[in-house]
């Protein structure tokens, strides 16, 4: 006798049941128009603005922030297509979901270069360690736990399409985000430890020092936010409510990334030679 389904199922869209559906909607909910198409236009505003600024001031480094908000526009495309095609579709999901989760990493990585351009214009003796390897330490950091949450994601993925127990795979999931969390962290620390050694000297830019220090804390909150909502697991409250993706995943991303087309690093961040 077969087990009854259980997860969410839109009495308003019934299952296709193609090839790529699984039997339930694995977001939890069938995902919202409005936040897909918010998701894409602002994302593509930022990045259109992030082109011209990095080549305006040739701040070439900082070219990562638009590789995250390329595939922040990637991912939400995918939403828009799950709420409007087929939400039951396992490729949507997985799609959106590496793009979405694998964005900020890219965006951590624009402000480990920040860092490192911080350093390099205010002085090493104000950092415990050298710019040099900050970068190396924490991209290799980000790729490891990436790769990590990325398979355990994909797998938690097809657990669900064939009806099978997905705490393995979500376990695996959860295992890249601690360490992802963990390591920021540690970043986070170190770019404190040095605003405070060198606030005597960076007078000129503390708005955007501030600025630095907000959009950073908003990308640590939606990681934490990720976290929090894998260790609780799929199926479950924070998962299978759009208005907490919307408000500790969507919101924190965008305003940090229009924080930077604000107060953006070439505008405040002397050119190191």
């Amino acid at each position: 006798m077969s087990q009854p389904v259980q997860g969410y199922v839109d009495p308003n869209f019934p299952n296709p049941m193609g090839e790529n559906d699984t039997s339930i909607i694995i977001y939890g909910y069938t995902p919202s128009l409005a936040v897909g198409v918010l998701g894409v236009v602002l994302f593509a505003i930022s990045s259109i603005l992030h082109c011209y600024q990095i080549a305006r001031y040739r701040t070439w480094y900082f070219t990562p922030i638009i590789v995250g908000t390329i595939m922040e526009i990637v991912g939400y495309i995918c939403r828009i297509l799950a709420s409007q095609r087929d939400p039951y579709n396992l490729i949507y999901f997985v799609i959106q979901y590496f793009f979405i989760v694998v964005a900020p990493v890219m965006f951590s990585a624009a402000i480990y270069t920040i860092l490192s351009m911080l350093i390099k214009a205010v002085g090493r003796p104000y950092s415990p360690i050298p710019p040099r390897i900050i970068l190396i330490l924490f991209i290799t950091s980000d790729v490891i736990a990436t790769v990590i949450q990325v398979a355990g994601a994909a797998n938690v993925g097809v657990a669900y399409s064939h009806q099978k127990d997905p705490t393995t795979a979500n376990n695996i999931l959860l295992a890249g985000l601690a360490f992802q969390v963990f390591s920021f962290f540690v970043f986070i620390f170190l770019l404190g430890t040095f605003l405070y050694r060198a606030r005597k000297l960076a007078t000129s830019m503390l708005p955007f020092t501030y600025a630095l220090i907000a959009a950073t804390l908003l990308v640590y909150l939606r990681t934490c936010f990720r976290l929090a909502e894998t260790a609780e697991g799929l199926l479950h409250n924070l998962s299978t409510h759009e208005v907490y993706f919307g408000c500790l995943e969507f919101a924190p991303i965008v305003i940090a990334v229009f924080i930077f087309n604000i107060w953006h690093p070439g505008k405040w961040v002397p050119r190191y030679s």
